[in-house]
């Protein structure tokens, strides 16, 4: 299912198997070969789309942007430099990448992060995906929004007040709007992954669809797990073909064989949430004839003799009357003699 699909029949009522974005970023680290292989993999292992990020140092940063990242995992202290190692991908690369993830089976989408990349990316993607960092960049909000497509908004490091500020300017554009709890850590430590905000979210911002951005360590999944189960309906989180590579995105990304697990894990999930609806299952209804009670006689009742509360108890099976109906049964006469510890029918009682 394309992601506009998705988000066009996302149900706030019902709780939803999530789509997941594998966010490949830069992971590819200039390679269109490795690039080729994130989409092949991110396929493989059943996401929905696999997302890149299309930027120019130049345009993105000044020469004197401080890091905002781990250190140990990612040596470098400057974001320009950090920036420039990543961003030889342009059009070109991007309209190859959409042309192979079309013959994979996935959805290409790439974060823009200029007004040329954004320009160019609207012919090749159908949803516009909004980096946290963008948040309070509004005339950018804007320019994006202008193209009449479904928007993704991250809300990494926002006050509650930005969130709204973003989403009052994509809501006078009328673009469908889906808003995505992140925490900007990189990685996130589980202790901070603050999942409860989900719930926050969709009490402020009941018109749009709820999704989750993660930068935790992908371990077990659980918060994905968890974080579907709070409501998010769209899910991304950074992707590699390999954890153990240094530097960038690759030490908190999940590779394909974590994605494989947590569709295994949710399928299960699934299994046990069953329907939404409150309902007798066909399969209980061996419970509902024989572990519920009917009115039995507490003691003999002679015929002709009006049926007391005291002349009645209530025990197993639910063959004869139920309980619930008690008191139509009390006052009534007895058609024949009832025996201590029969079952009540109403064939039993005059008329």
């Amino acid at each position: 299912m394309k992601l506009t699909d998705f988000l066009a029949t996302y149900n706030p009522r019902v709780l939803t198997r999530p789509y997941v974005i594998a966010e490949a970023g830069v992971n590819h680290e200039g390679s269109m070969e490795l690039a080729k292989r994130l989409i092949d993999e991110a396929a493989e292992a059943g996401a929905g789309a696999i997302k890149f990020q299309t930027y120019k140092a130049e345009t993105i940063a000044s020469k004197d942007s401080p890091y905002y990242w781990d250190i140990t995992k990612e040596p470098t202290t400057s974001q320009f430099e950090l920036f420039k190692k990543y961003d030889r991908f342009w059009k070109k690369e991007y309209e190859e990448l959409a042309r192979y993830c079309e013959t994979a089976g996935i959805e290409f989408m790439s974060t823009p992060f200029d007004v040329e990349s954004a320009t160019f990316l609207n012919d090749l993607m159908s949803v516009f995906k909004i980096s946290s960092s963008d948040l309070t960049n509004l005339p950018f909000i804007e320019y994006q929004c202008g193209f009449g497509k479904p928007i993704i908004l991250s809300t990494g490091a926002a006050y509650k007040w930005e969130v709204m500020q973003a989403v009052e300017t994509i809501e006078k554009f009328g673009n469908p709007l889906c808003l995505m709890h992140c925490v900007l850590n990189y990685p996130t430590p589980d202790e901070h992954a603050n999942l409860g905000m989900i719930r926050d979210m969709i009490r402020l911002f009941p018109d749009t669809v709820p999704g989750y951005s993660d930068h935790t360590l992908p371990k077990d999944m659980h918060t994905l797990e968890v974080a579907t189960l709070l409501g998010a309906a769209v899910l991304e989180k950074h992707f590699t073909h390999d954890k153990a590579l240094p530097g960038n995105d690759h030490y908190h990304a999940m590779d394909r064989h974590d994605l494989r697990h947590f569709h295994l894990r949710m399928e299960r999930t699934f299994g046990l949430l069953g329907t939404f609806e409150m309902q007798a299952l066909p399969s209980e209804e061996p419970a509902r004839k024989n572990a519920r009670r009917s009115l039995v006689a507490a003691r003999n009742i002679p015929a002709g003799k009006p049926i007391e509360f005291a002349d009645l108890t209530w025990k197993r099976p639910a063959s004869g009357i139920s309980p619930r109906d008690i008191h139509q049964v009390v006052g009534r006469t007895a058609a024949r003699d009832i025996t201590e510890d029969e079952v009540m029918k109403w064939q039993m009682m005059a008329e």
